[in-house]
């Protein structure tokens, strides 16, 4: 998930360390989402992290971003704000003007507990300082030892969120083998062949 590269002053202050360490996010982002999202992480100079897209002919993707703690974070942003805005533009002006963005990180299960804490005292305690809302989801993902972290709210709300969560998985590696989540290995298939049965339909 997060690697730490060449962080040698363990006792260095948050800031140096956080610039040391290499951060590598994962999140489950559909087609139409990443267009305009990723678009504006890509060409915006102000992200440095390395953005790459798996791939697949299922609607769902995993978008990895990896870099520096703060390049990542800066590409996170980007990221809610366009969907933000895209979600704007395809509204009538809602009543309270921002529509609440979601993200799906993808994190090792390993981990999850960590994120949940004792009793589920450190994901409230990120609900309550950030005011995002946190979902860990308690199945896998399939054929996968990670599950889906979906964070809900205005973008300034995820980007803490985020930055909460990936204090908290870099605190705790995962442990054993990662197997990743890849979309289309198995739902995506069944998704695909029902469309391709319906698009066909020989026998009408």
């Amino acid at each position: 998930m997060a690697s730490p590269d060449g962080a040698s002053g363990m006792g260095g202050s948050p800031e140096e360390t956080e610039l040391s360490i290499t951060l590598t996010l994962r999140m489950l982002m559909h087609g139409k989402v990443m267009v305009g999202g990723l678009g504006a992480a890509r060409g915006g100079s102000a992200s440095s992290a390395r953005i790459t897209i798996s791939e697949g002919s299922c609607p769902e993707r995993i978008t990895t971003i990896t870099g520096s703690t703060d390049a990542v974070f800066r590409a996170v942003s980007m990221i809610a704000f366009k969907l933000e805005e895209d979600l704007g533009a395809g509204s009538d002006g809602a009543a309270m003007g921002r529509a609440p963005v979601t993200l799906r990180l993808v994190i090792p299960a390993s981990q999850c507990g960590s994120l949940i804490g004792k009793a589920g005292a450190k994901i409230r305690e990120i609900r309550e300082s950030t005011g995002a809302q946190v979902q860990v989801a308690g199945d896998l993902l399939p054929n996968s030892t990670e599950r889906a972290v979906t964070v809900s709210g205005v973008p300034d709300t995820i980007i803490q969120c985020v930055r909460q969560i990936c204090a908290v998985i870099l605190e705790s590696p995962p442990k054993g083998a990662t197997i990743p989540y890849h979309p289309g290995l198995s739902l995506g298939t069944i998704l695909l062949s029902a469309n391709q049965v319906r698009g066909h339909s020989p026998l009408g």
